[in-house]
């Protein structure tokens, strides 16, 4: 295609913010009926080289205007304009966000924090995607027990019946609390009661209330690099400066923390699986961080999403079950062993801060969906959890076995697999020739969802990797998505 082909229509955009510009841009074009319905557009390459624009900027505007119903992509095929354009409800949702980000109408006074975590979304939209194989962060769905869960929910119902209108502890519903104290404490090696659980609506929320409780705008943040976008985002948003902290197959290097950025308030860390490189970090690591983190009066937020898909060794102790100073804060999830809309979690807090972190989460959202809640407890308490976890454990092991068995079968040249003993997804390093964006390309093609390493960087990456999941698909179903990628890209 010439730069002035006549069959595609010219996209003006000024300097700024290109990402932004050329979404508007190839929306606009749409709408005004330049590009008709059916339509192909050029590849991704052929736009970004045409243009002079990065690859990223094209890959991010097909990616949203795909999620907004506007273009359509075909396996094998490529992308097409959508035969039905959702005009008016698209066109309100790109008008107030247009005006939200100052582009096309009035200035508004919102907080300057924004600017910084558009920047954070900017970098993770392009790679958003929903129901693709490889996805990461997905646990085992289709092993979920739909029958049981109705039955328990039925149940639920039927007794909240009378309690309806009752108000709730802002903590959350004290029969969950207690089963999950229980839990951790005979699973993950805790040192709590059930008076130090707060139930949250997933970890994002824990990572807010944590920031809004304990940080003031411009301190100092330890997050791994490559790390959790999601706490980048968490943390950025009330104007903390997040400090990238190199991690290893040890985890993150807390001696290289305490050396570039001693003043820092809290620590993020994953000290089980670092996200998403999946080190697990040393005992002598763990101890020198508790010991720094209780003489400089630091917070460590503990994420602990990742702990009960360990295959072949047991769970380690969390790290606020080595806590002698109180200054851990330990956040658990269960939307990786049920699903990802179970926006369910949990936080275990010191004593001192109960106090805090309840009318924190009061002036959040007041509290979290009872009828949920009563029914995991319920889950929790009759043994049904405890099962689940065994039988997704056994079936995540066997799929990562069928997918690592797949890349070397189908593609030995191309990525090296380091085998993980823990996790629910595997890191791809790639051979030197090859480019991250050029296989997400290529996966995007044949619609996977896998993920590119330098999504989670906020330096320079120092390796070519992508990221694939494995727990939501059967092995079968994995080998063949491996199978076409690796068609694809021979």
């Amino acid at each position: 295609m010439k730069k002035h082909d006549a069959n595609f229509p010219s996209l003006l955009l000024k300097n700024g913010k290109i990402k932004e510009q050329f979404h508007h841009a190839l929306k606009a074009v749409i709408l005004n009926g330049q590009l008709k319905p059916g339509a192909k557009l050029p590849s991704s390459r052929t736009l970004c080289e045409t243009m002079s624009i990065s690859r990223n900027s094209v890959i991010a505007g097909f990616e949203r205007l795909i999620d907004e119903g506007y273009l359509i992509s075909k396996k094998g095929s490529g992308t097409y304009v959508s035969p039905i354009i959702p005009d008016e409800m698209i066109h309100i949702s790109a008008v107030a966000h247009s005006e939200q980000r100052g582009d096309d109408g009035p200035s508004l006074n919102i907080s300057p924090h924004m600017q910084a975590m558009f920047e954070v979304w900017d970098k993770t939209a392009p790679y958003m995607t929903q129901n693709r194989m490889f996805n990461i962060g997905v646990g085992c769905t289709d092993l979920f027990p739909h029958e049981l869960w109705g039955r328990l929910l039925g149940r639920t119902w039927r007794q909240f019946r009378k309690q309806m209108g009752q108000l709730n502890d802002p903590l959350g519903f004290k029969p969950l609390r207690l089963a999950i104290s229980d839990y951790i404490r005979t699973t993950r090696g805790l040192n709590c009661t059930q008076d130090q659980i707060v139930i949250v609506n997933g970890t994002q929320q824990a990572m807010n209330l944590a920031a809004q409780v304990l940080l003031q705008a411009g301190d100092e943040v330890w997050l791994d690099e490559p790390g959790y976008d999601g706490a980048l985002g968490a943390f950025t948003a009330i104007g903390a400066k997040v400090r990238p902290i190199v991690s290893d197959k040890q985890g993150m290097d807390i001696a290289y923390g305490i050396q570039r950025w001693p003043q820092a308030k809290m620590i993020f860390t994953a000290p089980s699986h670092q996200f998403p490189l999946g080190g697990t970090l040393s005992l002598s690591r763990r101890m020198a961080l508790l010991d720094w983190a209780a003489e400089n009066k630091a917070w460590i937020f503990e994420d602990d999403y990742n702990s009960e898909f360990r295959y072949t060794a047991q769970p380690i102790q969390a790290l606020q079950g080595l806590d002698q100073q109180r200054r851990v804060i330990y956040a658990g999830t269960f939307s990786k062993m049920m699903f990802p809309e179970f926006r369910l979690g949990f936080l275990v807090v010191p004593n001192n801060l109960i106090e805090s972190f309840k009318l924190a989460k009061y002036y959040a959202d007041t509290r979290t969906s009872y009828l949920e809640q009563a029914t995991l407890a319920a889950f929790i308490a009759d043994g049904h959890y405890a099962r689940h976890v065994r039988r997704v454990r056994k079936a995540c092991y066997e799929r990562q076995q069928a997918l690592i068995e797949a890349i070397r079968l189908y593609l030995p040249n191309s990525f090296r697999v380091e085998p993980s003993d823990s996790g629910i997804h595997l890191v791809c390093w790639l051979a030197g020739h090859l480019q991250e964006l050029d296989i997400i390309d290529k996966c995007r093609e044949v619609g996977l969802g896998a993920q590119p390493l330098s999504r989670y960087c906020q330096t320079e990456s120092t390796g070519q990797a992508v990221l694939l999941g494995f727990a939501d698909h059967p092995a079968s179903e994995l080998v063949e998505g491996v199978r076409k990628l690796a068609v694809i890209m021979d």
